[in-house]
C-alpha cells in the first residue's frame, strides 16, 4: 500500500534556485541573505500594480518578476519616488525577485533589496517564457507525492507498476520484461508525483536508481547488463499489475466487462490481477496486459467488443 500522501505547502528560495537554476537560466545577482524565505504559491507575479502603489490583492507569496514594463516604469520615476516605491515593495514578505531578459538590477535597487533580505536573480529568458517555465517548475515542486512498494517498468511505452506480496515473483517478472526490451524505472520502492490531478509520474530513489535486487543474485546493475536503453529516469503510470498467489488462480474472472482501478494520489489507475503459478510466463502476460491497455487508450476494449458481438448473435438467434 502507498505511504501517506505528502502535500508541500511551500518551498524555500534556496531549494527552488538549486533545483531549477539550470533550466530557468537563473544566476544570483546579490547575496544569499534571503535564501531562507518561503515561496508559498506555485506560480509567479509581475508587481506592476504594486509599484504603482496598488496593493489590493497583491500576490506577495509568489516569486516577483521584473520584466520590461516594470523596469521601464521604475526608470521613469524621479529617484526619490523610485526609492520609496521599491522600499514599500521590499517591506512586503515577498520571496525573491527575478530580473528577466538578461537585465542587471541597478546597484542602488540591489542595495535596497539586500537591506530587506530579499534575494535577487537574473535570467536571460524573456519574461513570458520565464513565467511559463517557472510555473511548470513550481507545479512540480508543489505536486502531492507518495511512495509505494513495487517495481515500475516501461513496457512498450506503457508505464506499469507491478505489485504483490513478498516472494510473488516481481523481480523475476521484471527480468523477463527486460529480456523483451522493456526498461526499468524503479525496483522495490517507487516515488510518485501527481501533476495537475491528471497524471502520475513515477521515479526511483536516487540511491537505488539503475539497480535491482534479486534473491540469490544480489544487487544487479541493469544498464551494465542490458544496455543504457534498459533504464528510464521517470515514466507516467498507466497500469497497475498485482501478482496473485497460485491458489487465487480460479478467483480471477476470465472474461469481465468491469474494469478494476487502483487509487493513487486521488487518481484512479487501471488495474489487472495476474495469478502466478508454475509454468506461467508472467512476464509475457504483463506485456500483453500493457499492450491491451494501450489499445484501450485508443478506444478499443476487447471485452466490451466481444460482449457486443455475443449480444448481437443472441438477438439474431431469438429472432430466428
Amino acid at each position: 500500500m502507498p505511504a501517506k500522501t505528502r502535500r508541500p505547502t511551500h518551498v524555500t528560495v534556496e531549494s527552488f534556485f538549486n533545483e531549477h537554476h539550470s533550466n530557468l537560466k537563473l544566476r544570483r545577482l546579490g547575496s544569499k541573505s534571503g535564501f531562507d524565505r518561503r515561496i508559498s504559491e506555485p506560480t509567479v507575479n509581475r508587481p506592476g500594480l504594486a509599484l504603482a502603489e496598488f496593493y489590493t490583492y497583491f500576490a506577495y507569496r509568489r516569486i516577483q518578476v521584473f520584466g520590461h514594463s516594470e523596469f521601464s516604469y521604475l526608470n521613469s520615476l524621479p529617484a526619490e519616488l523610485r526609492e520609496a516605491r521599491l522600499r514599500n515593495l521590499f517591506k512586503r514578505d515577498i520571496p525573491c525577485i527575478v530580473m528577466s531578459r538578461g537585465r542587471e538590477m541597478p546597484p542602488e535597487w540591489l542595495a535596497l533589496a539586500e537591506e530587506a533580505r530579499i534575494s535577487v536573480f537574473g535570467t536571460s529568458m524573456i519574461t513570458m517564457k520565464f513565467i511559463n517555465a517557472a510555473t511548470i517548475a513550481l507545479e512540480w515542486d508543489f505536486a502531492p507525492t507518495c511512495s509505494a512498494h513495487g517495481c515500475m517498468v516501461d513496457v512498450k511505452g506503457i508505464g506499469v507498476l507491478i505489485i504483490g506480496k513478498s516472494g510473488s515473483g516481481k523481480s523475476e517478472t521484471v527480468l523477463g520484461l527486460l529480456e523483451r526490451g522493456c526498461a526499468l524505472v524503479a525496483d522495490d520502492l517507487v516515488h510518485f508525483r501527481a501533476l495537475e490531478g491528471r497524471e502520475i509520474i513515477g521515479t526511483a530513489p536516487e540511491l537505488g536508481r539503475s539497480h535491482m535486487e534479486v534473491r540469490g543474485l544480489g544487487v544487479l546493475n541493469i544498464p551494465a547488463i542490458y544496455g543504457i536503453g534498459s533504464m528510464r529516469l521517470e515514466k507516467r503510470l498507466d497500469l497497475v499489475i498485482e501478482l496473485k498467489p497460485s491458489e487465487d488462480l480460479n478467483k480471477v474472472e476470465r472474461i469481465s466487462t468491469k474494469s478494476q482501478f487502483h487509487s493513487l494520489l486521488g487518481i484512479k489507475i487501471p488495474k489487472v490481477d495476474v495469478p502466478v503459478a508454475a509454468g506461467r510466463d508472467v512476464a509475457r502476460l504483463v506485456e500483453v496486459a500493457a499492450l491491451d491497455q494501450k489499445l484501450k487508450s485508443f478506444g478499443h476494449d476487447a471485452a466490451l467488443e466481444f460482449n457486443k458481438k455475443l449480444l448481437k448473435i443472441m438477438r439474431k438467434r431469438r429472432i430466428n
